[in-house]
């Protein structure tokens, strides 16, 4: 089934959306936000308005992502490793996540979108904790959109989270085969299927352990573009070059191209 024109007649997206094969979109992409410090950088402003814009252009991403039916999007929101960063800095990224948390549960209910969080989220100061279960727990039965956004992540922590947990099923069970299949059951969010396509802006051409279980046969996509400037149209030519690109899983060969 085709999907419904997102955009408005002549509007720049509207040649871009008409190459897309509609039957051909990838079911989950992630997206390591990169770039907010050197946006505000380049404009002689501080990190903190590069990280204001960011958070807009994840409303943009959302929505349109909603629009097309995508099942999932995930977003590298905040890692471990970014607790190296200023106090004030960090402590400004947590408000501005409160903010956000706050601010798109209504669109997120009324869109009929989920939110899963990845992560040690467990771990973050308590009022950002509370408004994540919160959030998390009003949009657990909506069946569209699924952002599943990483927040205190790591790839590497992420695999040592999986191992023990396994580790104490193995303890409450008896015998459990350590096979890839039950690795993979302990993952956080251990049933949404791994991304197809992983964006990275800002031109950096690294995955910064994030998601390297599930990036095992995943379409990777570098792009120039901050991520304040990560607008539809970027993510429209990421799609085309997905849908040029043959996948392949092992001795499989997959064509996404027609």
């Amino acid at each position: 089934m085709k999907t419904k024109f997102p955009f408005k007649p002549g509007s720049p997206e509207t040649l871009l959306w008409a190459q897309i094969d509609h039957e051909a979109l990838p079911r989950h992409i992630a997206i390591i936000l990169d770039g907010n410090g050197r946006w505000a950088q380049r404009r002689r402003q501080p990190r903190i308005a590069g990280h204001r814009a960011g958070v807009r252009r994840v409303r943009e991403i959302v929505e349109f992502c909603a629009r097309i039916h995508l099942p999932v999007l995930t977003l590298f929101a905040f890692s471990l490793d970014n607790w190296k960063r200023p106090q004030e800095e960090t402590e400004f990224l947590m408000q501005l996540l409160r903010q956000y948390i706050r601010r798109e549960l209504d669109y997120m209910r009324r869109n009929n979108v989920r939110l899963r969080v990845i992560g040690r989220w467990q771990d973050l100061p308590a009022p950002v904790r509370a408004d994540i279960a919160h959030a998390v727990e009003s949009t657990a039965a909506n069946t569209g959109l699924q952002v599943a956004v990483a927040l205190n992540y790591s790839g590497r922590s992420e695999l040592v989270d999986t191992v023990r947990r396994l580790f104490i099923d193995m303890q409450r069970n008896g015998r459990v085969p350590i096979t890839e299949a039950n690795l993979a059951a302990h993952l956080d969010a251990a049933d949404l299927p791994d991304p197809d396509l992983l964006i990275r802006t800002s031109g950096e051409m690294r995955i910064s352990n994030f998601l390297l279980w599930q990036l095992a046969y995943t379409e990777l996509y570098f792009t120039p573009t901050l991520w304040p400037d990560f607008r539809r149209r970027e993510l429209l030519l990421a799609l085309l070059e997905y849908q040029r690109r043959e996948r392949r899983f092992g001795r499989v060969l997959s064509t996404i191209s027609t």
